[in-house]
């Protein structure tokens, strides 16, 4: 059996927004208090090798979607010394606008997709408003000349992509929605995306208000569960209590970033 890579794991904060309690649950919630947003991409680093999930969203979509735009996504890579000109491969989890709109940023490199997501973003589904709204119509037009350019790697289900790294279709928030699974010096981690936004999604079985299976969604849940070490290691995709329950690299990247491959903080 091959030894699993371990890979240093750094969420990077690019964009916010100020949101209540009502927008990120089905039902609304009866106290409605304020509950912000934070916008994530992911970088996986070990020696000679570096991954990035997810590409974030570009100052196009931040104004006409009212997001507040921190820093571009390539600004926040080289905080960690990650040059995204040169990253090679990209895990892309679904392709909402705020998750593969910064496709531009990675000129060299290959995107890794699930065949689910990709024939459901470019399928009848988008003729409905309710479900195309989270989608911008150019980076999907887009990525379909990166399929002919060969640079779309297709994965149907579960996919190992190094030791130590692998994609889980979970669906759910989309048709195609995939978490990543990484092992590190804790043990594996799990980068749930938007299979939960926020760690009460999960810890109270409560779904994220756009779905488009709500019953997938609960089953993630329970998957991601199981793929990681344990359920404590599973890292939502817009929650800022992450950055309260990590610390960031060096305190200099303090608000900026944290290290995910560490005991996280209680609470």
């Amino acid at each position: 059996m091959t030894t699993p890579h371990e890979f240093e794991v750094y969420a990077i904060k690019y964009a916010e927004r100020e949101a209540r309690r009502g927008d990120h649950f089905i039902g609304g919630d009866p106290h409605d208090a304020p509950m912000d947003m934070d916008y994530f991409v992911w970088a996986l680093k070990r020696e000679g090798k570096v991954w990035v999930v997810d590409t974030g969203f570009d100052a196009l979509d931040a104004e006409r979607r009212n997001r507040r735009l921190v820093r571009t996504v390539r600004e926040g890579l080289a905080l960690v010394g990650v040059d995204s000109h040169q990253v090679e491969d990209v895990i892309v989890t679904h392709l909402h606008y705020d998750h593969i709109g910064g496709y531009e940023h990675f000129p060299a490199a290959r995107f890794h997709l699930q065949d689910r997501e990709m024939a459901y973003a470019t399928g009848r589904q988008m003729t409905r408003p309710a479900i195309a709204h989270a989608y911008t119509p150019e980076h999907i037009a887009d990525l379909v000349f990166r399929v002919f350019e060969g640079r779309v790697e297709f994965h149907d289900g579960e996919a190992e992509l190094e030791p130590g790294l692998s994609v889980h279709w979970v669906g759910g928030h989309t048709a195609g929605l995939q978490v990543v699974r990484v092992m590190t010096r804790i043990g594996w981690i799990v980068l749930a995306s938007d299979a939960s936004h926020y760690y009460e999604n999960m810890e109270a079985d409560r779904p994220f208000v756009i779905v488009w299976n709500q019953g997938e969604m609960l089953d993630a849940f329970r998957t991601m569960r199981r793929l990681a070490g344990d359920p404590a290691w599973i890292v939502p995709g817009h929650d800022p209590r992450v950055f309260e329950r990590y610390d960031p690299p060096s305190p200099e990247l303090e608000g900026k970033i944290v290290r995910l491959d560490a005991e996280p903080k209680g609470g």
